[in-house]
């Protein structure tokens, strides 16, 4: 029972990669660079988005697609920053489903105005296990993770810190309220993804937001530059 169910995840991570690589075609072919942004739930992701969009990114066209089990609160709350917001919700099934996963991304792509963006942020659904295992054809990939998780959060779920290139460092503002050594969870992080980039950020009082703002509008150039270099 153990081989035939390894067996089967395997096929479908194969079938969730091809899928994969079918958005990532469309997605550079409009020249739109994606971000895939997760976290666990209530980590902060879309009030750091909001910040972020409030802000401006330098003449980057930003559009956001929205990935929640039921409802639209996240998107309604994204969508008065006039920027462009599709809301994917993965409730059908039993519960719903903990992640975004390749196909709905791309059965949410015809909703998209790729050839007025710039730039894609994906809001995958809050969760630190399932995300992670599911590409769905982005460029980078961006964890928020909040002090008020605990420092323990790397060594108990470090597939999620390993697949990103920047940890986000959220809710900075409450670290003299709650139990957290900053010191052990950046040793925790650089135990389980050594070298990975971090931010220290606080998506309520604002600080580090602009650098997050400034790392998320560079992308479109860089990923422009790492096209145009020769093979």
């Amino acid at each position: 029972m153990h081989r035939v169910r390894v067996r089967v995840v395997e096929d479908a991570l194969d079938a969730n990669n091809t899928i994969a690589r079918a958005n990532r075609d469309d997605f550079d072919r409009a020249g739109v660079t994606v971000v895939n942004l997760m976290s666990a739930p209530g980590a902060g992701k879309t009030t750091l988005l909001e910040r972020v969009v409030a802000l401006g990114l330098e003449g980057v066209r930003v559009g956001v697609l929205e990935g929640d089990v039921q409802g639209s609160l996240d998107a309604d709350r994204l969508a008065h920053l006039h920027v462009p917001v599709v809301q994917l919700n993965t409730g059908g099934g039993f519960g719903g489903e903990c992640h975004l996963d390749a196909n709905m991304v791309r059965s949410a792509i015809p909703s998209l105005p790729l050839d007025e963006l710039d730039l894609l942020i994906i809001e995958n659904v809050g969760n630190l296990v399932c995300p992670a295992e599911f590409r769905v054809g982005e460029d980078a990939r961006i964890m928020v993770s909040s002090v008020a998780e605990g420092e323990d959060k790397p060594l108990k779920y470090p597939l999620m810190f390993r697949a990103c290139e920047l940890v986000i460092v959220n809710k900075i503002d409450l670290l003299g309220h709650v139990d957290f050594d900053m010191a052990h969870y950046l040793h925790h992080l650089e135990a389980v993804h050594p070298g990975v980039a971090h931010l220290l950020v606080s998506a309520r009082t604002g600080a580090g937001v602009e650098e997050l703002r400034d790392r998320l509008a560079a992308l479109p150039a860089r990923r422009a530059q790492i096209a145009g270099a020769p093979a």
